[in-house]
């Protein structure tokens, strides 16, 4: 189905061109008809589906058609999303996307300026992106009102129950214009009953959708997993980044000590590399984040925080230099390569620390993970640990080790 086959207005279809679609995402298909005819929406969509796009046509689309509330402190659309990152993609998709019909669109979260945010917000907009801890401080000083709100949009609705937001999502929706008198659009990676139940709750009839592959992962990334000691796990990721120098890298750790360990060691190599981590900067974050969307940055080494939400195109490559300890976090993690239709190779390091939660892993997407061969030759065993401008320069091991497969994973 192609987007000029619906009915949106000229001045969406010229924001869905300026975004450079064409033919609608299977999730897009699905939704926006209904959407576009007023009917509420609650749909199962795997990340990476074209989603984001889907409800912020649908709400373009009608806030051109319906009148306007007139003058109000009540944005005509609210989207809620669990993190910053979320926020961030969505406000940049809304701004190409809505651009030619010159809706104002600001954001709401927390890490950046935090007057002029609510400034923008008390001028009046006309949709209000954010997450719900600065959302619901505004709302509570009065800056802005949600009794005449058109619109909700609840995004990554799993995400928010799993962060501990879901008495916060509902304290503002006990606060909006009644169900019957807005129209509400939720999205999930699962529509398990608690995702249901606020459906029922807070939404006017949902029509339900689901769009889950029969594969839980990206059909199109391609997976693979090395058996390899702790001891030797840079070695490889150094390997690894050789073969391919001219990839973008998108390196997942566990820990933020992992993170700014592997940061270190990796532009000590000459291997152009930034982090972000759940307590970085809101600003440095930000940065570190456009360059590597842009492409000038080629390497991210991230914790779980760039998992959800975070849509980056062209990331060829997924590291699980840790292997997550959590299933679902390794369908989000590699999620973000593959992107769109693209193609995309996963990377996993299995290490004696983290195998145990192989099993869970490849039992919740129901297969089994390739397990690579490893060769002395694929190791790098001669690496710097620190910039060569400190004092102390130390190089990694000089010896060859043997490869031994952790306790019970030995493979044939």
């Amino acid at each position: 189905m192609k987007f000029k086959e619906l009915n949106i207005p000229d001045k969406v279809l010229e924001g869905i061109k300026a975004a450079g679609y064409h033919d609608c995402t299977t999730v897009q298909a699905q939704t926006l008809p209904e959407a576009l005819r007023g009917k509420d929406i609650a749909a199962q969509s795997q990340t990476g589906t074209g989603k984001t796009a889907a409800f912020l046509i649908a709400i373009f689309s009608r806030m051109l058609i319906l009148p306007h509330p007139g003058r109000s402190h009540s944005p005509r659309a609210l989207i809620i999303a669990p993190t910053r990152e979320l926020v961030i993609q969505i406000i940049a998709e809304a701004k190409l996307l809505g651009g030619p019909a010159g809706f104002s669109i600001v954001p709401a979260f927390g890490g950046i300026d935090y007057h002029k945010q609510r400034e923008e917000i008390a001028k009046g907009v006309d949709v209000l992106v954010g997450t719900p801890g600065r959302l619901i401080d505004y709302l509570k000083q009065k800056v802005y009102s949600l009794r005449k709100t058109q619109f909700l949009v609840i995004d990554e609705a799993d995400r928010l129950f799993d962060m501990g937001f879901i008495s916060d999502l509902r304290f503002m929706l006990r606060r909006m214009s009644p169900y019957d008198k807005r129209q509400s659009m939720l999205f999930s990676a699962t529509l398990s009953n608690r995702v249901l139940e606020l459906c029922y709750e807070h939404m006017n009839m949902p029509v339900h959708f689901s769009v889950t592959p029969k594969m839980v992962t990206v059909e199109k990334t391609e997976q693979e997993i090395y058996h390899v000691g702790k001891s030797e796990k840079v070695g490889l990721l150094l390997g690894i980044l050789k073969q391919n120098p001219a990839g973008r890298y998108l390196i997942f750790c566990n820990t933020r000590a992992a993170v700014e360990r592997l940061e270190v060691i990796l532009n000590a190599n000459d291997f152009a590399t930034a982090s972000i981590t759940g307590d970085l900067d809101q600003r440095r974050r930000m940065k570190v984040l456009s360059q590597f969307k842009d492409g000038t940055l080629p390497i991210l080494v991230a914790t779980d925080v760039a998992s959800r939400g975070l849509h980056i195109d062209g990331v060829t490559h997924v590291i699980n230099y840790d292997l997550p300890q959590d299933p679902e976090d390794y369908v989000h993690r590699i999620g973000r390569t593959a992107r769109a239709g693209a193609g995309g190779m996963a990377i996993s390091l299995a290490c004696e620390e983290y195998i145990h939660s192989l099993s869970d892993i490849e039992e919740f997407i129901r297969q089994k993970l390739p397990v690579m061969p490893l060769t002395d030759e694929m190791i790098v065993s001669n690496y710097r640990r620190r910039s060569r401008h400190t004092q102390k320069d130390h190089t990694g091991p000089q010896k060859k080790v043997s490869r031994q497969l952790p306790r019970g994973k030995r493979h044939v």
